[in-house]
């Protein structure tokens, strides 16, 4: 053994075993810190949702955590790539199965390894336990039993059961042929499909081809011994539905002017010679793991015109089951389904193509470190990283169970249970999603972008235009942005562009400079620089907010926020005092926390203070939220007299004073801010009583900006802003260069939702 793999050994035991060894456990979801709470979890308390069960089993759902609980069963007869290694050997790939539903979709699951190779026996044990559980998923058994006991289990039980093995390939590479074959501009009735496996896998994909619409005569399937022909006489029942009546015996035959190739069977198999054979376009999917059928090196160098995946992570487009199996059963759970049918598998087929096809999240570049994903050859599936996943395909399972009768739960509001998946895996942001709503109801706000030609601005437009949120200005060079378009396989209609340095621009630009010098005259601008400003981006999207061509505005910044403002104090404030401040929507599992001042103030005056807060405490209320204000300090309420602290005791003395009604304290630490139990304990005369506080002025910038920052990177907060305020109309905010366009679509929203009057 080579020292890599030696080392990659070691690395894998030491992650199973350091620590709580296993990889899942059991988390208890009641309190349980007092006699009371163990009387209630346990003896006496707990006769009573039993006896209430007794009575109906289906309020098992109600009082037992069975509706989120998924068994996942195998007897270890095919695991992963290894083979029949036991029930025992097969229990870690179980755990981790578990791992990825709990990870993914917040499924709890119990593992269970079933210690014998017997079908009836195994049947048997997973029906005489399957009333524990909302759902069994069968893992790693092998062929041709496995056939045998998903369609028993599925006869005999209520509840979901799925052999992943089988469907969840199926429905994952289904989704990546529908995207393939549109690509190719080929229809699926047409292609020829040559299927090079006969395993559990390999069946369910062919029988899922041919239910989206590949013809049952347009497959030929190869087992290791050749094509499986009505000519063979060697042929298991479940072979012998595939045998072909073609003149055909080897793989390299059933290979000429084929359309797909769809290996699940073993490395090297397939030559370049073979794909080179095929038809135009070949649709090649070489599943086998951990080495595909073909390399990719080797698939790409045989055909330009190839459309490959594998199931490896290292190459584009993987084949990966994480992307069905936790959303299917997340669906299935959450509307009680009897079964996962046919129509069920084919709903998240199509969703998962449909999504392929929408703008891709920063946050799936980021992991993935590729700023070029989209649709396309190299693009066909979803990411397995891809956090739209759990709304998409739940969704849509649990519709089509509705839809197809299997249901016995039934969900009319689409949009709440979408925002539930999404509150699952800790994206549960409702005040985002109210600014949105709100956005959405109204008029279509214009928003122009000074950096309208970075990829990230171009892809928050896309998303702002589809989702009907906005309509947005791109401030830059039309030929760069046509360029990034292309490159990118991205759509936007180029009225959305404004070449601000064109020619066709120029009278624009002196129409601007004219209304920028009768507004700055007096403060130092001369019509000649007035018109030379006009060529910088931020000043020209300025003026197109003041001269009434937008309603608001999205400036980029490199290093120097402060800096960027010159601009904004000149063309929108008459006193180069007046206080400007920028805050900060930090969103924490809690709930919506508001920091301020992020990036205007250095070091604030006590009169800045005053103003900061006020300006929050508007911002907070127009988002719907009573601001609840905590002023930070390393000192709480007079325990440090040096003159930072002292300098909020008194922005809170003239706060109490001026304005009584609002819920302001301090000066604080951030501990007794945030933990209101002790607050009151120790310092009962604070105002704020048994309120949580929701918002946060920093004694000065460089507190602000680590705490957020800290919050983001350690605390796992989503960040959105900064939100500049002080302006008596909501006309620009900064953001910087680099910010994705997730940050860039937030702010959007939030600008937008800003210049949208109040009813």
């Amino acid at each position: 053994m080579g020292n890599n793999a030696k080392s990659k050994k070691e690395e894998a035991l030491l992650y199973h075993s350091e620590g709580r060894p296993g990889k899942i456990e059991v988390v208890p979801t009641k309190p349980y810190s007092t006699q009371k709470d163990l009387s209630l979890a346990y003896s006496p308390g707990v006769a009573e949702p039993c006896l209430a069960i007794k009575e109906n089993p289906d309020d098992a759902y109600k009082y037992t955590a069975k509706g989120n609980l998924v068994a996942v069963i195998s007897n270890g007869t095919a695991v992963l790539g290894l083979g029949d290694i036991g029930a025992m050997a097969g229990k870690p790939v179980m755990e981790g199965k578990g791992l990825l539903f709990k990870t993914f979709a917040d499924i709890d699951v119990f593992d269970i390894e079933v210690n014998t190779k017997d079908t009836e026996q195994f049947i048997e044990t997973v029906k005489n336990i399957s009333v524990t559980f909302g759902g069994i998923n069968l893992e790693d058994i092998k062929a041709p039993e496995c056939f045998v006991i998903e369609d028993r289990l599925k006869e005999e039980l209520s509840i979901p059961v799925m052999h992943d093995d089988q469907h969840g390939t199926a429905i994952i590479s289904s989704a990546a042929l529908l995207n393939a074959l549109e690509i190719a501009g080929k229809k699926i009735d047409e292609v020829r499909v040559v299927v090079n496996g006969a395993g559990a896998a390999a069946v369910s994909c062919a029988r899922l081809y041919m239910s989206l619409g590949v013809k049952p005569e347009n497959v030929v399937m190869c087992d290791s011994k050749g094509v499986i022909s009505v000519r063979r006489n060697d042929l298991n029942p479940i072979k012998s539905k595939f045998a072909t009546t073609r003149e055909v015996n080897t793989l390299t035959e059933a290979l000429v002017g084929a359309d797909v190739f769809l290996g699940l069977s073993v490395a090297n198999v397939l030559t370049q010679d073979m794909v080179r054979s095929m038809a135009e376009n070949p649709i090649v999917f070489a599943l086998a793991n951990p080495n595909p059928e073909i390399s990719y090196a080797d698939a790409m160098a045989a055909r330009k015109d190839i459309i490959f995946a594998t199931g490896r992570s290292d190459y584009p487009n993987q084949v990966n089951n994480v992307l069905g199996f936790p959303y299917i059963f997340r669906g299935a759970l959450d509307v009680r389904a009897t079964t996962i049918n046919e129509e069920m598998k084919i709903a998240a087929v199509k969703a998962l193509a449909a999504l392929t096809k929408e703008p891709v999240p920063d946050i799936v570049a980021a992991a993935y470190n590729d700023n070029n994903i989209s649709f396309g050859r190299e693009y066909l599936i979803p990411k397995a990283l891809d956090p739209r996943l759990i709304s998409t395909i739940s969704v849509a399972v649990a519709k089509a169970a509705i839809e197809s009768g299997v249901a016995r739960k039934t969900i009319t509001d689409w949009k709440a249970y979408a925002e539930e998946l999404d509150g699952r895996m800790g994206r549960d942001d409702k005040l985002m999603r109210a600014i949105r709503s709100k956005v959405k109801t109204a008029e279509p706000r214009r928003i122009v972008f000074s950096e309208g030609d970075r990829l990230t601005t171009i892809k928050a437009a896309i998303h702002l235009i589809n989702d009907n949120l906005a309509v947005p200005i791109l401030v830059g060079d039309a030929k760069k942005i046509a360029s990034i378009l292309q490159e990118n396989h991205l759509n936007l209609d180029m009225k959305y562009v404004v070449d601000f340095r064109s020619d066709a621009e120029k009278g624009r630009r002196q129409d601007y400079a004219l209304q920028l010098y009768n507004k700055v005259s007096r403060k130092g601008v001369r019509m000649s620089e007035a018109v030379e400003y006009m060529m910088h981006r931020d000043w020209f999207s300025l003026m197109m907010v003041a001269a009434g061509d937008a309603d608001t505005s999205i400036l980029g910044y490199t290093h120097h926020y402060i800096e960027s403002l010159k601009p904004v104090r000149q063309i929108f404030t008459t006193n180069s005092n007046t206080t400007l401040a920028a805050m900060q929507i930090v969103t924490t599992k809690k709930g919506p926390m508001f920091f301020a001042d992020m990036a205007v103030n250095p070091s604030p005056s006590v009169e800045d203070l005053v103003n900061i807060a006020l300006m929050t405490a508007r911002t907070v209320r127009s988002f719907g939220i009573e601001p609840v204000i905590g002023m930070l300090s390393h000192s709480n309420f007079g325990t440090s007299t040096e003159p930072l602290a002292t300098k909020v005791a008194k922005a809170v003395e003239i706060l109490h004073f001026q304005y009584p009604e609002l819920l302001v304290d301090g000066e604080m630490k951030a501990d007794i801010a945030l933990n209101k139990k002790a607050r009151n304990e120790f310092y009962p005369f604070n105002k704020l009583g048994d309120r949580d506080i929701n918002v946060l002025i920093f004694p000065n910038l460089s507190s602000a900006n680590i705490s957020y920052k800290m919050m983001e990177i350690l605390g796992g907060a989503e960040i959105n802003g900064p939100i500049l305020m002080g302006l008596n109309h909501p006309y620009v905010h900064l953001i910087p260069e680099v910010a994705s366009s997730r940050s860039i679509r937030n702010l959007s929203v939030i600008a937008a939702a800003a210049t949208i009057p109040t009813k």
